[in-house]
């Protein structure tokens, strides 16, 4: 075991300090690491076989950013998390589409050691590839379009007004393409600097084909769920890093597009109104 390099990424000292000695004890040759922007540097500067990290980490970043870097540096390594809470089942899922094991605190340390020399039995884990929610997002567009289309053919509110399938879907690209350009953009969120042309165009033509305001936001609504779902079949290829905040962008750009949406709408509305 003398080879067997592991990466020890925990806070709390002196859990910290007992598994690492514990862990050397069994012959593994042990590195720690108190937080994440340090277990990063460690992970870029050298190469494991083994992760074994706190999954709820203070500050920046958690265990989920540091079993993701390692996949990009040791995609071989096998990763571990560990956590404090035993009602993880929810999201466990999720969580083991980027590492390979979960274990509650406190764990039982023959267990641990048994779970480790498991998991490098059975040789590194399958490839996975990770992608951008933007370039998940560009690819299926269509599919996004699809979902999107099927929902408001439920809604009899919406479909009250009578419209063609490309008289529906023919905003829905041009919109996706301005939210993919806009994750791809690190703009802050609520930025105002972005303009999206075709929700602009979107409200105009919605007013002049009857739609009310509510049905806008509706329809608006319904997109974000479909572009969500469209995420969640794709789980397995996301950078849980950078999830969080792809997807508060999404909710926001989404919401801006709809906000130009209305402004065009009711602009239409007032040239509509005005005497000739």
């Amino acid at each position: 075991m003398a080879s067997t390099k592991l990466l020890l990424v925990d806070d709390d000292e002196a859990l910290r300090y007992m598994l690492a000695t514990v862990l050397e004890e069994h012959g593994y040759d042990v590195t720690t690491a108190a937080s994440v922007p340090e277990a990063l540097k460690l992970i870029t500067a050298g190469s494991y076989d083994v992760l074994l990290s706190d999954l709820h980490m203070p500050g920046r970043g958690d265990g989920l950013t540091v079993v993701s870097a390692m996949r990009h540096a040791n995609p071989k390594a096998v990763t571990i998390l560990l956590s404090a809470f035993p009602e993880m089942d929810a999201a466990a899922h999720a969580i083991l589409l980027q590492a390979d094991q979960i274990l509650v605190k406190p764990m039982n340390i023959p267990a641990l050691i048994e779970a480790i020399e498991q998991r490098l039995a059975t040789g590194p884990p399958p490839s996975r590839v990770i992608e951008s929610v933007a370039t998940i997002l560009e690819y299926s567009i269509e599919s996004t379009i699809d979902a999107w289309y099927e929902r408001v053919k439920r809604d009899k509110k919406l479909t009250a007004v009578s419209m063609s399938r490309e008289q529906r879907v023919g905003h829905i690209p041009k919109i996706l393409i301005d939210l993919v350009h806009r994750l791809r953009s690190f703009k802050s969120l609520g930025s105002s600097e972005l303009v999206s042309g075709a929700a602009e165009d979107h409200g105009r033509s919605r007013r002049q084909q009857g739609y009310s305001a509510a049905m806008l936001v509706e329809e608006s609504r319904m997109l974000q769920v479909s572009i969500f779902e469209t995420l969640q079949k794709s789980l397995a290829s996301i950078d849980f890093s950078i999830l969080l905040n792809s997807v508060m962008t999404i909710a926001d750009e989404v919401d801006a597009q709809l906000s130009q949406a209305i402004d065009s709408y009711t602009d239409e509305s007032l040239l509509e109104a005005a005497p000739n």
